[in-house]
């Protein structure tokens, strides 16, 4: 096989994955949240060798779909499909003018992704091996509960359950000191560490006095309290009140990182391959939060080929990884049981690239227009 080949075709795949969240459906974009949503890049070279990638999607699917198909894509053809950094570069600035944070961003990462997995084919070598990791078959994951709307009862049965089925670590997404007692009531049997996700909820004052309500807890960690996210100074005055601050799915870049990390902001980093430019970009974070002594514990919502890619990327670099995993129940799903738990850990894959493939049968089932 050839060191490298040029790129022949990029195709974007949706797929619709029905899922039982533990309650009612949160509303996302207005509407019920029932189905999870995979934007899948499919990447193909010259000579017939396939990657696969994942691009965020969620509720801005369709417009990241449209930056990947008629910019993004097109962009990468007839290039080099080994020259990742040089592609990295080129098409990063190509799309700068249209946002440093959003769908043309998430796009390219979805290509990137799969850029990886041809290396790895092409190699025969899994991605956690070309990222200089020595050989890790598991890793421990915590359960990234959906939001029950601050119900009490809901929260503590969607623990409860989490905790039975084997994970030691919850994150919570609601806001409210009664919830996270519920869950904290709901794990003590079980001695799980519990988080708090309020996904960019308060202003800097609300968020300094939930931090002091919150502060005898115990939480693992307080979740991008802040809004706006870039309020890197004001989250810092939360930081100041004693409990653990983690953000970073959000930022663009490294430079988004140096910026919360230079005010003093957080405590736990938390890039996403999806969002952020791919799987180099994550390296360039992940080194920079080691030199500066911050922990890092990868975003990682997603049931594709993003998550997968996660779980190489931690189990190379990350010194204690931790995996999120979001707490549904799919109807199916094309990576089958490389995307859920046994008893609270998640599998590395040993194959070449991302070690595995989407099943196509699933593929074909699930997949929708968009």
């Amino acid at each position: 096989m050839p060191d490298s080949a040029k790129i022949k075709s990029v195709e974007s795949i949706v797929v619709s994955l029905p899922c039982d969240m533990g309650g009612p459906p949160p509303s996302f974009a207005g509407k019920p949240w029932t189905h999870l949503e995979i934007l899948l890049v499919k990447v193909t070279t010259e000579d017939g060798l396939v990657g696969w990638g994942e691009a965020f999607g969620h509720a801005s699917i369709p417009a990241t779909k449209a930056a990947l198909d008629t910019i993004v894509g097109p962009l990468v053809i007839g290039r080099d499909a080994g020259d990742i950094n040089a592609l990295n570069r080129s098409i990063l600035h190509s799309v700068h003018l249209l946002g440093r944070n959003g769908p043309f961003v998430f796009a390219y990462s979805g290509i990137e992704i799969a850029l990886w997995d041809l290396l790895g084919k092409r190699c025969g070598k899994p991605l956690y091996q070309l990222l200089g990791g020595s050989k890790l078959t598991a890793l421990d994951a915590y359960a990234s509960l959906l939001s029950y709307g601050n119900v009490p009862e809901l929260v503590a049965r969607n623990t409860a359950a989490a905790c039975e089925s084997g994970y030691r670590y919850i994150k919570l997404h609601e806001t409210t000191r009664e919830a996270v007692l519920a869950a904290k009531q709901a794990a003590r049997a079980s001695n799980s560490r519990i988080m708090l996700d309020v996904n960019c909820a308060w202003s800097v004052p609300v968020a300094r006095d939930m931090a002091d309500a919150l502060a005898g807890d115990d939480l693992m960690w307080l979740e991008e309290p802040v809004w706006p996210p870039e309020d890197c100074h004001g989250l810092a005055q939360v930081r100041e009140r004693g409990i653990p601050i983690s953000a970073g799915e959000n930022v663009a870049g490294l430079f988004g990182f140096k910026s919360l990390i230079e005010a003093g902001a957080i405590d736990v980093a938390q890039p996403s391959v999806t969002k952020i430019g791919g799987i180099g970009e994550m390296l360039r974070v992940i080194d920079y939060c080691h030199a500066q002594g911050v922990e890092v514990a990868p975003h990682s919502p997603y049931f594709g080929p993003g998550f997968i890619a996660t779980l190489h990327i931690a189990a190379a670099l990350v010194e204690r990884p931790l995996v999120e995993v979001l707490w549904l129940e799919m109807e199916g799903n094309p990576f089958g049981s490389w995307v859920t738990t046994t008893n609270g850990k998640v599998r590395v894959p040993q194959g070449p690239g991302l070690g595995c493939d989407p099943d196509p049968d699933l593929v074909a089932r699930y997949e929708v227009s968009r």
